[in-house]
């Protein structure tokens, strides 16, 4: 007959031991890496109008002063020209798609999860969320494409003080595309080979600062184009997450190569002066 006290007691030792085990396999020590807690938006600065642009400094579109090669200059040009006459231009994420890298950490709140094979960026927007990997690995050999890349990041001690202050990462395709930087459809090279570096840091004077510094080379530019951009971290304990979803309420409606617009009262119209209606040799023509 087995004694219940002493039955309990190795029952607990064992549940002891396996957490004590389990512990040790996914250790982490937290006062090893950056305090990046928090909701973080991105900083609006005084005098730039308008949805956001890549470079936080500059306003969007022509304003940006992108590197760009005479040929996507032309792009960004027949964009904006497209876009005045109520067309959408090289703006694939008006039909809800995926922005994709650079764009999806211009948009939406985010906020950072660390561990020390992974650090997570999660974003409230039509993009959901980042993968940095920072297990040591190499470049895989066969990547899917993805909007967003594949991201391989390395922490650094660059003050010596025994915590990590910088994450530097790298993203690399192949990429799903169409993309672009901004909403006047900025481009990105249509062949989707871009790769990006980034350094992750807390602003020196202000921690509630956090600094992203990202160079993207890609192959519709004379040269690499660096910019800064800056987020301030809501210092509410518990602020409040927006949930948004592209589709919802979009009005936009592609068929084809055009795009049309959905009335208030449900209806199909054009989105431009004189523009012809789709194909409509799949529906019984009514008589009038």
């Amino acid at each position: 007959m087995l004694n219940r006290s002493s039955t309990g007691a190795v029952a607990v030792a064992f549940a002891v031991a396996l957490m004590v085990t389990v512990g040790g396999v996914h250790a982490f020590d937290d006062a090893k890496y950056p305090n990046w807690k928090g909701q973080w938006t991105r900083v609006m600065l005084p005098g730039v109008r308008g949805q956001p642009s890549f470079d936080p400094i500059k306003p969007w579109g022509l304003g940006q002063q992108a590197p760009l090669t005479a040929e996507y200059q032309k792009v960004l040009e027949d964009s904006m020209a497209d876009q005045s006459k109520g067309g959408l231009g090289n703006y694939p994420t008006a039909r809800c798609l995926p922005g994709g890298m650079p764009r999806m950490i211009t948009f939406g709140d985010h906020e950072y999860v660390i561990t020390p094979e992974t650090t997570y960026i999660l974003i409230g927007d039509v993009d959901h969320f980042r993968r940095i990997f920072t297990d040591g690995r190499d470049w895989p050999t066969d990547v899917e494409p993805t909007y967003a890349g594949y991201s391989i990041g390395g922490w650094i001690d660059e003050d010596g003080d025994g915590r990590y202050d910088v994450l530097e990462v790298e993203t690399r395709g192949p990429f799903k595309g169409p993309r672009a930087y901004d909403a006047t459809g900025l481009p990105l090279h249509f062949d989707n080979q871009s790769i990006f570096n980034e350094r992750f840091y807390l602003d020196k004077v202000d921690p509630n600062i956090l600094h992203d510094e990202i160079t993207v080379i890609n192959h519709a530019l004379t040269r690499p184009w660096t910019v800064d951009k800056r987020y301030w971290r809501d210092l509410h304990p518990r602020p409040n997450w927006r949930e948004t979803d592209c589709t919802e309420n979009n009005a936009q409606i592609v068929i084809g190569k055009e795009n049309y617009f959905l009335s208030a009262d449900g209806f199909l119209m054009p989105a431009k002066k004189d523009q012809p209606p789709p194909d409509l040799r799949y529906f019984k023509q009514t008589q009038r």
